[in-house]
């Protein structure tokens, strides 16, 4: 439900965005636009990382050749343009404080599911049919239909879950929560560090980050996360200075994306090759109909709910959602992502979609589309100011992400307990989008939960038929892999 204050709006800018009528200012959004960005600039370097190294069934790499990470700042100038772009078609278009880029999981399946059968043309071809499918179920009214047809504590659900999602993302990302190498002869499949232990400066300047941040939020300091991403960034440069613990790569103990330090310089010359590297059809030549319509239906599942989680668990931390749990615009939010999952396959980049660390900067203060349009000119600065953006360490930026869990939490008293058809589907939606690190994965199942309980108790009638048929669907998505081998 909207908690916004209405009040005079200021000028035009305010008048478009509706700043005033949402009870924020242009500072704010300004200030939560800048730290959407710097939360998120991380998907410039790592987008590169997982698809620039990654073969396709002739041996070639995205962008062309036989040499592995060859094309890696060919791949973040256009991540970085697909990100601003439609990050800012975001804010202008549906109003609504949230970015979008290259979303991580889809591209690591796109690079090591679907491009290993096939070539990366004929990939990304297979990204682009992906996203005007949906965009088709957009227009046609039904991926709306579907965001209404599920029960208002059942959203509430999804956000507490992505909530928890990106607290551990922050704390995986920060390295002060660590993978266990042989997880697979253990009993637990993650643990406290490198061994047991916080061992590392890395981790130690993620400590201090997230104090701070802590502190200058309880004493309610203005621009506290954009205040502690910076001063966190300052203080990593000069830990990389004095003691060189280099990249996680080379150092367990060493930082775990970016290593922190001044770059020699300041501005590069970006290089779009990857742009309109797509083939529409050449997937259903080489690897068959029924496979390439499987990859489709994989990839839009996990789009089709990921945005749906994340503009919800947005709304309600800004406060802007409807009566009916549901955000202002929301047809136009799903239009704009709809078309930036095309719009990555077609600049190479992998699929775009909505990013659940956008709650960063609602967090700062953003309730407008504005917020969206300065992290989106961000990101397009950021293609000619690279080496600038990779000065800042996840270790310096994730202790939002940490803080904002927190804060999406909170709306956990929104579920009732009691109620046993609605407390088990919101309790496994809640703990199957951290232990699966899947935010599909957790309205899946909580869908699924729903439905079953539903069934049991002979209350088929309260179940909304569009839900019968998300329910059908998550049954295939996670039978997908024994589907495919049969046909195959």
């Amino acid at each position: 439900m909207s908690n916004v204050t209405t009040s005079a709006p200021r000028g035009g800018i305010d008048r478009f965005f509706r700043i005033s009528q949402r009870g924020s200012t242009v500072s704010r959004e300004v200030r939560g636009g800048f730290v959407t960005f710097f939360t998120m600039a991380y998907i410039i370097v790592l987008n590169p990382l997982i698809l620039g190294f990654a073969p396709d069934a002739d041996g070639q790499y995205l962008g062309g050749g036989t040499v592995p990470g060859a094309n890696v700042e060919m791949i973040a100038a256009g991540t970085a343009l697909v990100a601003g772009v439609m990050t800012i078609l975001m804010g202008v278009v549906a109003n609504y404080p949230l970015a979008l880029a290259t979303g991580l999981g889809l591209n690591a399946f796109v690079a090591f599911s679907i491009a290993s059968d096939m070539t990366w043309a004929d990939a990304m071809g297979l990204v682009v049919i992906e996203g005007l499918v949906i965009l088709v179920l957009v227009l046609t009214g039904f991926r709306e239909a579907v965001f209404h047809a599920v029960p208002a504590q059942l959203k509430i659900a999804i956000s507490v879950g992505i909530g928890l999602f990106i607290a551990l993302i922050g704390f995986v990302d920060a390295g002060f929560v660590r993978r266990i190498p042989d997880a697979a002869n253990t009993t637990v499949p993650v643990q406290l560090g490198q061994t047991g232990q916080l061992a590392g400066w890395p981790v130690l300047v993620f400590g201090v980050g997230l104090a701070l941040v802590i502190v200058l939020w309880v004493r309610h300091v203005r621009g506290a996360i954009l205040i502690s991403i910076a001063a966190t960034t300052v203080l990593a440069i000069v830990v990389e200075a004095i003691v060189g613990a280099g990249s996680i790569v080379d150092n367990p103990k060493g930082w775990s994306l970016n290593v922190p330090a001044w770059p020699d310089k300041v501005l590069a010359t970006p290089d779009f090759g990857t742009l309109g590297e797509f083939s529409l059809l050449g997937s259903f030549e080489s690897v068959g109909v029924v496979t390439s319509l499987l990859f489709v239906f994989t990839l839009m599942l996990a789009d089709f709910f990921d945005t749906m989680g994340t503009m919800t668990a947005i709304g309600a931390e800004a406060g802007l959602l409807l009566e009916d749990g549901t955000p202002p615009n929301t047809k136009r939010i799903l239009i704009i992502d709809s078309l930036a999952a095309s719009a990555g396959g077609a600049a190479g980049v992998s699929s775009n979609t909505a990013y659940i660390e956008s709650a960063s900067g609602v967090g700062e203060g953003a309730r407008t589309g504005l917020a969206s349009v300065v992290t989106g000119l961000l990101f397009l600065l950021s293609i000619f100011a690279a080496p600038l953006v990779s000065i800042i360490p996840s270790e310096a930026a994730v202790p939002a992400l940490v803080l904002v869990g927190f804060l999406m939490m909170q709306q956990v008293r929104g579920i009732d307990w009691d109620d046993l058809e609605i407390a088990i589907p919101a309790f496994l939606t809640i703990v199957l989008m951290p232990f699966t690190y899947s935010i599909s994965v957790g309205i899946g199942a909580g869908f699924l939960a729903y439905v079953l309980i539903k069934i049991a108790r002979g209350k088929v009638r309260e179940v909304h038929p569009l839900l019968w048929i998300v329910a059908a669907l998550f049954l295939v998505y996670f039978c997908i892999s024994p589907i495919t081998s049969w046909i195959s």
